[in-house]
C-alpha cells in the first residue's frame, strides 16, 4: 500500500468518524427537545431551591474584630465575652434559619429569640464597645429577615435609634452615626431583598398553576366537544344503520338512502372532528335543527320545529346549536318517544330554547337530580359563562323537558372563560 492509499484510507476513516460524531450529535439535541415537549414546564425558568439561612451565614464573619480582640487578650473576662459571641452566634443562626419559613418566622420562639439577641447585643456593646458594636448591624439583618411586614419600617427605626444611643453611650458620636446607619441599612436592605425573592417565587409559582389550569381547562373544553360531537353523530349512525338493516328486506331503495344518510353523516363527521382538532368549528342553529329533524325521523319520532322572534346572535346561536343536539342525541338513545317538540323564541332580552318529548322520562340517567349526563352538565357550565341558564327533567304531562335560556346580547368572547365558550373545537 502506497503513502497515497494509506491517505485516502485515514481520510475515509475521518470521514465515517466524522459522520458518526455528527449522527451523535443530532440524536442528542433530538432527545433534548423531546425531554422539553415532555415538561410542560421546562427547567430553563425553574426559579431553583428555595433560599435558606445559609444565604446569612457570611455576615458572621462581621464578628472576626471581637473574635480577634478574644484570641489576642485585648478583652476583659475573655470568658464571658467568648461565651456571649457563642451565644450570639446560635441566636443568629437560629433566627436566619427560620426566617425563610412563612410559620416559623411568625412564631412567638423566633420573636423570643431576636429580643434575647437584642438584649445580649446591647450588654456586650456597653460591656466592651469597639468592635464589639458590629453586632448591632448583624441585629438589624436577623431583625430584617425575621420582621417582613407593615411594622418593618417602625421597627427599623427605632431599632436604628436604639442601636445609636447604646453606640453613643460607649463610643461617642462617631459610633453612633456609623452603627445607627448600618443597623438601618442592613435592616432594611435585607427585607427588601428576600421579600422580593419570595415575591418573584410566589409569581412564578402562580403562574405555573396558572398555566397548569388553563392546560386542565383546555382538555376540558375539548373533552366536552368530542362528547357532543361523537355523541350525537354514533347516535344518528347507529339509528340509520337500524333502520337500513329492517328495510333492507322489503325496500332496498329505502335502505340505499339511508345507507347514503349514513356516508354522509360520516363524511361530515370526519370535517368535524378534524375541525374540532385544528380548533375552528363553530356550532350553527339552523344546521342542527336540520340533523334533528333527521335524526328524528329516522327513529320514527316526529319533529315539531317552531321558531319565532327576531335573528340571534351567532354565539347565541352556537350555544343554542349545542342544546338542541345534546338534548336530540338523549331523545334518540333513551326516551322512547314518539314526537319531539323544539321551539325558540327569540324575545327583546332573552331567547328561550325548548326540546320537549313525549316519552318515558329518562332522557337523562339521574332524572331526580334535575341535571344528569355528562353532556348536559357541560351545556349547563357554558350557558351559566354566558349568562344563561339550562333546566332539564320531567314534564308535568310525560316525557321529559329541557329548557335553555340565554340574554339577547350575550357576553364579549374575551369575558368568557376559554375552557366553557363554545369556541373553535
Amino acid at each position: 500500500m502506497t503513502w497515497r492509499d494509506r491517505v485516502r484510507c485515514r481520510a475515509r476513516t475521518w470521514q465515517a468518524a466524522r459522520r458518526e460524531w455528527k449522527a451523535e450529535q443530532e440524536r442528542y439535541k433530538a432527545a433534548r427537545r423531546a425531554a422539553g415537549r415532555k415538561n410542560e414546564f421546562p427547567d430553563v425558568d425553574h426559579p431553583g431551591p428555595p433560599p435558606t439561612g445559609f444565604a446569612l451565614l457570611p455576615w458572621l464573619l462581621m464578628g472576626l474584630g471581637s473574635f480577634s480582640n478574644l484570641l489576642q487578650g485585648r478583652t476583659a473576662d475573655p470568658w464571658v465575652g467568648g461565651l456571649g459571641l457563642l451565644t450570639f452566634n446560635s441566636l443568629y443562626i437560629y433566627v436566619t434559619f427560620r426566617s425563610f419559613d412563612r410559620a416559623k418566622r411568625a412564631s412567638v420562639s423566633t420573636r423570643v429569640a431576636l429580643v434575647l439577641m437584642g438584649l445580649l447585643t446591647t450588654g456586650l456593646a456597653l460591656g466592651y464597645g469597639g468592635d464589639w458594636l458590629t453586632f448591632f448591624p448583624l441585629l438589624g439583618l436577623a431583625a430584617g429577615a425575621a420582621l417582613r411586614g407593615p411594622w418593618l419600617g417602625r421597627t427599623g427605626l427605632l431599632l436604628a435609634a436604639y442601636a445609636g444611643a447604646v453606640s453613643y453611650v460607649r463610643g461617642g458620636w462617631g459610633d453612633a452615626s456609623g452603627i445607627g446607619y448600618a443597623t438601618f441599612l442592613s435592616s432594611m436592605v435585607t427585607a427588601a431583598i428576600l421579600g422580593l425573592s419570595e415575591a418573584v417565587r410566589e409569581l412564578r409559582s402562580a403562574r405555573e398553576e396558572l398555566a397548569r389550569r388553563a392546560v386542565e381547562k383546555e382538555r376540558l373544553r375539548f373533552s366536552r366537544d368530542l362528547h357532543d360531537l361523537l355523541g350525537h353523530t354514533l347516535s344518528v349512525i347507529v339509528v340509520k344503520s337500524e333502520a337500513a338493516r329492517r328495510l333492507a328486506g322489503r325496500d332496498l331503495d329505502a335502505a340505499l338512502t339511508q345507507i347514503g344518510d349514513i356516508e354522509s353523516v360520516g363524511r361530515q363527521a370526519l370535517t368535524e372532528i378534524r375541525e374540532a382538532v385544528t380548533g375552528y368549528r363553530e356550532g350553527s342553529l339552523a344546521t342542527e335543527l336540520t340533523r334533528a329533524r333527521s335524526a328524528l325521523s329516522a327513529t320514527s319520532i316526529e319533529p315539531v320545529v317552531r321558531q319565532s322572534g327576531s335573528p340571534l346572535a351567532p354565539q347565541t346561536e352556537a350555544l343554542l346549536g349545542w342544546v338542541v343536539r345534546e338534548a336530540v342525541t338523549n331523545v334518540v338513545r333513551h326516551s322512547d318517544a314518539t314526537r319531539c317538540d323544539i321551539g325558540v323564541e327569540s324575545a327583546a332580552d332573552r331567547v328561550r330554547l325548548t326540546v320537549t318529548d313525549n316519552g318515558t322520562g329518562k332522557a337523562v340517567t339521574r332524572p331526580a337530580e334535575g341535571i344528569g349526563g355528562t353532556g348536559l352538565k357541560g351545556l349547563t357550565e357554558r350557558l351559566a359563562a354566558a349568562g344563561g341558564s339550562l333546566r332539564a327533567g320531567r314534564s308535568p304531562r310525560g316525557g321529559f323537558t329541557v329548557t335553555a335560556e340565554l340574554p339577547q346580547e350575550p357576553a364579549e368572547p374575551a369575558a368568557q372563560d376559554p375552557a366553557l365558550a363554545p369556541r373553535a373545537g
